[in-house]
This record gives C-alpha cells, sequence and structure tokens, in this order.
C-alpha cells in the first residue's frame, strides 16, 4: 500500500476516502508497506489531521491489518538502483521501497493514487504493476 490510500483511509475529508475505504474491504490476503511509505504518511496524516489520523495509521499497524516491511541492504542497493533509473521521472525514496519490495516479495499488486507513477514503473523482467486505487481503471 502506497502513502495515498494511507492518508485518504484516515482522513474522512479526502476526496478518495470512501473509495479507498471500499476498495481496502474488498482486498484478501495481507497488506504490506515499508517504513518509508509509512513514514511519509505519518508526516502528511499529521500535518493535515493531527494525532487522531496519526493513531488510525498505528491501529492498522499494530492490528496487523497492514504488514510493516524493512528493507535488507539488497533493498537498500536496488532502491538506489531504482531512483536512479528514474531519476528523469523521478521517482521518490517511498515509491522506490515499494517496488524494491514488490520483487522481493514476487507482488504485482500496489494500492496507490499514484497512477502516473506506478504505471511507468517496471519491476526487474520489465513487468508492469497491476494498479489498485480509485483513479485506476481496475
Amino acid at each position: 500500500m502506497d502513502t495515498g490510500p494511507m492518508v485518504a483511509i484516515v482522513n474522512r475529508g479526502d476526496s478518495y476516502h470512501r473509495e479507498c475505504v471500499e476498495l481496502l474491504r474488498s482486498l484478501y490476503g495481507p497488506l504490506y508497506t515499508t517504513i518509508q511509505v509509512l513514514t511519509e504518511a505519518m508526516y502528511l496524516a499529521g500535518a493535515r489531521l493531527g494525532w487522531p489520523a496519526q493513531a488510525a495509521l498505528w491501529k492498522m499497524i499494530l492490528r496487523s491489518d497492514l504488514l510493516l516491511e524493512s528493507a535488507s541492504p539488497q533493498e537498500l542497493n536496488r532502491m538506489a538502483e531504482l531512483m536512479e533509473k528514474y531519476r528523469d521521472h523521478p521517482m521518490d525514496f517511498a515509491d522506490a521501497s515499494l517496488v524494491a519490495l514488490a520483487e522481493r516479495l514476487s507482488l504485482n499488486r500496489i494500492f496507490t493514487l499514484d497512477v502516473n507513477d506506478f504505471s511507468s514503473y517496471r519491476m526487474r523482467g520489465n513487468r508492469p504493476f497491476m494498479l489498485l486505487g480509485p483513479r485506476t481503471s481496475s
């Protein structure tokens, strides 16, 4: 899960709140994110809504509704490669962490609002992502 849906889920005033909550309820299996994405979401949620939104994010993590993954040294190297590869785009640190995590876990689905970014990113082997979210055609 990317930052956008996380923030939308905890922000009832967000224009994507309802759609993200509905999609979240329809998904099966574990949902993963990275510490980089959570950091970004905590910052944005806190800046926009304060502690109550951050507390809601903590609940998602502490209840294991969202599984938090840390990057290995190999993944950190891969993230640097990805950010260099997409430097013309450019790719941010959080997005690079999600691509590296997807490669490690052999996942291709991503819950995101960043359709332009993730539709251009490719995993090893030139594999595209299946985009999940209200701004996608899925």
